[in-house]
């Protein structure tokens, strides 16, 4: 397959042009959401829902969350990933496998839906985790675009992907929440540096490959400045998968934890890697025949208890 957007093989990075959509779908009044919302996420490239899950429900999957948490011996031992310094888990990956109530939140209709609409397709799950960021001790996300390393090292064809993050704690101005880069989306970064193998091992605990120039990451902030969108739980933000995003460390005494959901089309099913020998584990890529979301309604304990 052609490569559309080949990254990390040049000795200078460049801006490429975005060649997919953004929203891949017509509005019309059946549509999940509305169409000033469709709108702004094809302009800015974001979209965050207040409020979508009842306090019942993030009581819930804070629950889960905790339980998870308490007890990493359970899962899948590789999934389990710590901060760089320490044995605190940073990420939980694959979790909507692993966690029958995660599960249940990745086909919840509220999202799935708006996924399918979005991306003008049936859509399944590229990726999942638990991000946590404890307080005092929580570390930084640097700037990055989801896409630029879906494409160099998942083989991730197109961009028709986006990420959901289910707020599972407040998420304030001072505890290191998701920051974006709101109109980056509409074009591609390329990075530098060939990648090196097994690059996966390190670059989920801290990125150093595939991570934007500084001059670029600058240039794209004074043309369309810096949002850090926050909510209380509950709260979905919706970003598309090239948007430049990341999030600074949390020093404050107040945890941040999100469900971190990854939508794709099935038409956008992975290829071999564009810019990596070998494919990263499917723990964190979800590789062969895609299992299509059959979306689901009504509150989440419903069914996850069942």
């Amino acid at each position: 397959m052609k490569d559309l957007y080949p990254s990390r093989r040049a000795d200078t990075a460049e801006f490429l042009p975005r060649l997919d959509p953004v929203v891949h779908s017509d509005w019309d009044e059946a549509a999940p959401i509305s169409q000033d919302q469709a709108r702004a996420f094809h302009e800015h490239g974001y979209l965050v829902l207040d409020d979508l899950f009842s306090a019942e429900e993030i009581a819930f999957l804070q629950r889960e969350a905790g339980k998870l948490l308490a007890d990493p011996d359970a899962l899948e031992e590789e999934t389990v990933i710590t901060e760089p310094s320490g044995r605190e888990v940073r990420s939980i990956f694959r979790i909507h496998a692993q966690s029958k109530a995660i599960g249940r939140l990745a086909a919840d209709a509220r999202l799935s839906r708006v996924a399918g609409f979005l991306l003008g397709d049936d859509v399944y799950i590229h990726q999942s985790r638990l991000n946590y960021k404890p307080g005092f001790t929580g570390k930084e996300f640097y700037w990055h675009s989801d896409f630029e390393t879906w494409h160099v090292e998942d083989g991730m064809p197109r961009m028709r992907a986006l990420s959901m993050s289910v707020l599972l704690a407040d998420n304030t101005p001072h505890n290191g929440p998701l920051m974006l880069i709101p109109g980056s989306h509409r074009r591609f970064l390329t990075c530098v540096g060939e990648t090196p193998q097994d690059h996966y091992r390190q670059s989920l605990k801290k990125q150093e490959y595939g991570v934007p120039d500084e001059d670029s990451l600058a240039r794209l902030a004074h043309e369309h400045g810096i949002v850090a969108p926050i909510g209380n739980a509950g709260s979905v933000i919706i970003f598309d998968c090239n948007i430049m995003h990341g999030s600074s460390g949390n020093i404050t005494p107040f945890p941040r934890a999100n469900a971190f959901l990854v939508y794709n089309a099935v038409s956008n099913r992975l290829e071999p890697p564009f810019g990596a020998e070998k494919s990263r584990p499917a723990f964190i890529a979800a590789r062969g025949q895609p299992q299509p979301i059959l979306p689901v309604s009504g509150p989440l304990m419903e069914e996850a208890l069942a």
